[in-house]
């Protein structure tokens, strides 16, 4: 039985005209849940939408296994978008689906929910053999991946995860991820009459533009990333602006690496207020750790497997952002990432190919069924 191509893109076609910003993922949580019960699975919501000031908590499902001894796995994906997508308007122009122009699509992670739910519901309503299952649906992945850090493991019966929340190729496997640090910096300088007295201002703006100008941001190496992307600060053209603030990030899959980047940024941070004689407070939050799965895991292995089944050489990459595999992996549940194949998400350029979602939904669909065979296998 294949995956059901209309099936998919209507369903992706709902959900993304579902508004749910993160904190906002109650009516897609509700659809997921109704669904989840309807092919057979207990569900539950932990309270982390209560911890996060959201209006529901993560969607965490789970169906027992036709085979004995199969080990358990989680499939995963989250239910916001990086932002509201009031008025989104979907069109379908030579087999992508993008939109109008006004918004994101959402594909980023809404074509991971579909794909894994066609996948599962083709494998169910075709009888196959699978070991138990959990689906959790995340919340508030966008805003530093809050739903899975206030996640009630207690209530997770896997320790095996597969994470569909990736770009192109559909059905890569994201192998690692980065430590992710970020800055938030405020210079503090002094306030003057910009004609009148500028001598007796410390301009706060300029400290942290000489601090800025020390650093080494963009791409650093293949495994290093760093920038700078946000700045408030001053209140009029008049005024000597007595403070800004900055938010940075640095991010890297080497320990060592993003350690001396932390203390590069730091004391440029530090040099550029001391220049101007401006004072400076810095507050640094880990997001993140890092994780890496080796390629020789048997999680790696299982995935290459079951894309081999379904007819497509995988590509085994690293990953350059965080998603929920990160969390997963740093509470004691090994976590691959598949890709799904959207484009340019977090702008309104935005797409995904419908053939890219049927192959994730088919990948979702042929690992339950490789891993199901481990246990086929021990009996």
């Amino acid at each position: 039985m294949p995956i059901q191509e209309s099936r998919l893109v209507n369903d992706f076609l709902e959900l993304i005209q579902i508004n749910t910003p993160p904190r906002q993922e109650a009516p897609v949580a509700d659809r997921l849940e109704a669904q989840l019960q309807a092919l057979g699975f207990e569900t539950t919501r932990d309270d982390a939408g209560t911890a996060i000031g959201g209006n529901t908590g993560n969607v965490i499902a789970f169906k027992k296994g036709t085979v004995p001894g199969a080990p358990s796995i989680m499939l995963n994906a989250h239910m916001d978008t990086v932002q509201p997508t009031a008025g989104l308007v979907p069109v379908i122009e030579d087999g992508w689906i993008k939109t109008s122009g006004d918004t994101i699509l959402g594909a980023d992670d809404k074509a991971g929910v579909a794909a894994i739910m066609e996948g599962v519901r083709v494998l169910l309503e075709a009888g196959e053999a699978h070991g138990d299952l959990e689906i959790v649906f995340s919340i508030s992945e966008e805003t530093g991946l809050l739903g899975a850090k206030h996640m009630d493991f207690s209530k997770v019966r896997s320790r095996l995860a597969y994470v569909f929340d990736s770009g192109p190729p559909a059905g890569a496997l994201v192998h690692s991820a980065p430590t992710h640090e970020v800055f938030h910096v405020t210079f503090r300088g002094v306030a003057a009459h910009a004609a009148v007295a500028p001598e007796r201002g410390v301009n706060a703006i300029l400290a942290a533009s000489k601090a800025i100008a020390r650093m080494r941001l963009g791409r650093l190496d293949e495994r290093t990333t760093c920038n700078v992307g946000v700045i408030h600060g001053g209140a009029a053209t008049n005024v000597v602006p007595d403070t800004v603030q900055v938010d940075a990030e640095a991010r890297s899959r080497d320990p060592e690496t993003l350690e001396q980047l932390v203390r590069e940024m730091t004391a440029a941070f530090e040099a550029g207020a001391a220049e101007v004689g401006a004072e400076v407070e810095i507050e640094i939050d880990r997001h993140y750790h890092g994780s890496e799965i080796p390629v020789e895991d048997d999680l790696v292995r299982w995935a290459q497997e079951a894309a081999d089944g379904v007819g497509f050489v995988p590509v085994i990459r690293p990953g350059a952002g965080g998603s929920d595999a990160n969390i997963f992996n740093a509470n004691g549940l090994k976590a691959l990432v598949i890709g799904v194949g959207y484009y340019d998400p977090h702008g309104v350029n935005e797409r995904i190919e419908i053939a890219d979602m049927v192959r994730a939904a088919e990948m979702a669909r042929a690992l339950v069924r490789r891993v199901a065979r481990e246990g086929q296998n021990a009996g």
